[in-house]
């Protein structure tokens, strides 16, 4: 798992590298073709498209250019990015269990949002039926003198009150006439979608803070092979019994904000039909705020789980002291993050890309099981491709989450190691070999006197 990690981090800096090449190469062809075509020389469509390619090469000079020089400049991070990677791996690995956690959060999650819908159609069953009086004249002989045409009613008392004029009068009725709803059902389904968005971002956090506290646990074994067996189970039950505060003050701010995003565009949707050009000016800017202010609330939300799981302080101290510690090493974070990025998609991609291939050739009859079976052709095959592709990227997404969390938490662990130990024999490292040599620190050992 080591040297695959390595493998595919340099292949795919060196694979950045040949594309911006190739980019330099195909914009100076196109170039040079220009240029040399005698018959429109001086014809100014000629002149434009050929200084589009000038451009497109320049550009794509400087692109590459930036991009080497930051691979040169940045290759010791990389190296640590990769190593910290294969390091996930190793916890992974070692904790089996963390691959199927995030069914239960799924499930969880399933549930929250069936008990939401049915809430929902519970509240708008609630609505009292409405009658109205029907068939009654101003004056006359099918007129009573308690209700007046379209006046509100009730069956039995109408009847009891107006039972001369319902004898003379067939037509004469206290019908039903619509649904009306009870005054309180607005503040019900208020609550109900402030309670779905705070649930669901609730068993989102005790899902990293869970995996955070397995890995950190992971982390600080100092020898590997005596991480408890149920280090995952350990860990659930320090998250239910003494951070259920923590996840709850955290899940409802991002819910806040993620309230206030959905209600942005409910009202831009319904102010687009005025198309008033500051109107959509101001609410695209208050969208693009709401939704860099949820990114990083999700960050400072992430970081502050790992630090509660590591210290276990409180929601405010964990998330300062992890925006603190992030902070002090901004660099190294930013690589890390879009180096585990890519890799994480690399991955995703390779495995939904080959259930893909996989269902085309299937459902394309290019594939049979048995050869003496026979299988109905698909007027549109591609529906179904469509399909598993869609699905295997959630599950795929599903289960890269736990290996997402797992990078954050020892990249946060590693950063905490190199701030609080020294590698003396009072305060060793925890970090692994081959971070130690990447860094170029080593443990001492203990010498008898």
């Amino acid at each position: 798992m080591r040297w695959f990690a390595w493998i595919i981090v340099w292949v795919s800096l060196f694979g950045v590298l040949a594309l911006l090449g190739f980019c330099c190469y195909i914009t100076w062809t196109k170039y040079r073709e220009t240029s040399n075509d005698e018959e429109n020389v001086d014809a100014p469509a000629n002149t434009a498209v050929k200084i589009s390619w000038l451009i497109f090469f320049i550009a794509s000079c400087i692109v590459l250019g930036v991009v080497l020089l930051l691979i040169i400049f940045l290759r010791n991070r990389i190296r640590i990015a990769t190593a910290l990677i294969t390091e996930a791996s190793r916890a992974v690995g070692s904790i089996m269990s963390t691959l199927f956690f995030p069914l239960v959060p799924w499930i969880l999650q399933m549930g929250v949002i069936a008990w939401t819908i049915a809430v929902w159609l519970y509240i708008f069953s609630s609505a009292m039926p409405v009658y109205r009086a029907r068939g009654l004249a101003e004056t006359g002989g099918c007129s009573c003198q308690f209700y007046s045409p379209g006046d509100r009613c009730e069956v039995q008392e109408f009847n009891e009150k107006c039972q001369s004029t319902l004898e003379i009068c067939p037509e004469v009725a206290c019908a039903f006439k619509t649904y009306e709803g009870r005054s309180y059902s607005d503040y019900f389904h208020a609550i109900n979608i402030i309670g779905f968005f705070w649930v669901l971002c609730f068993i989102s956090a005790f899902s990293d803070m869970a995996l955070a506290g397995t890995f950190s646990t992971w982390y600080w074994t100092f020898k590997k092979s005596d991480v408890p067996f149920l280090a995952l189970t350990w860990s659930i039950g320090r998250t239910l019994r003494y951070h259920i505060g923590t996840l709850a003050f955290g899940s409802l701010i991002l819910a806040i904000c993620r309230l206030i995003r959905v209600t942005l565009e409910y009202i831009d949707a319904h102010l687009r039909k005025y198309d008033n050009g500051f109107v959509k000016c101001v609410m695209c800017c208050f969208k693009c705020f709401f939704w860099c202010l949820e990114k990083f609330i999700k960050f400072i939300n992430r970081n502050a789980y790992i630090m509660c799981a590591i210290h276990g302080k409180n929601f405010c101290r964990s998330a300062r002291k992890g925006f603190n510690l992030v902070m002090r090493n901004i660099i190294r974070v930013f690589v890390v993050d879009k180096v585990t990025d890519f890799l994480l998609l690399l991955g995703k991609l390779l495995i939904t890309g080959g259930m893909v291939a996989l269902a085309f050739y299937i459902f394309s009859n290019d594939v049979n099981v048995n050869e003496d079976d026979e299988y109905p052709e698909y007027t549109y095959y591609l529906l179904p491709v469509i399909i598993v592709g869609i699905g295997t990227y959630f599950v795929t997404c599903i289960f890269f989450s736990v290996y997402h969390m797992a990078v954050d938490t020892i990249f946060l662990c590693f950063l905490e190691d190199l701030e609080r130990n020294d590698g003396s024999v009072e305060k060793p490292y925890y970090m692994s070999k081959n971070l130690l040599k990447i860094l170029g620190k080593k443990n001492k050992k203990y010498k008898e006197q």
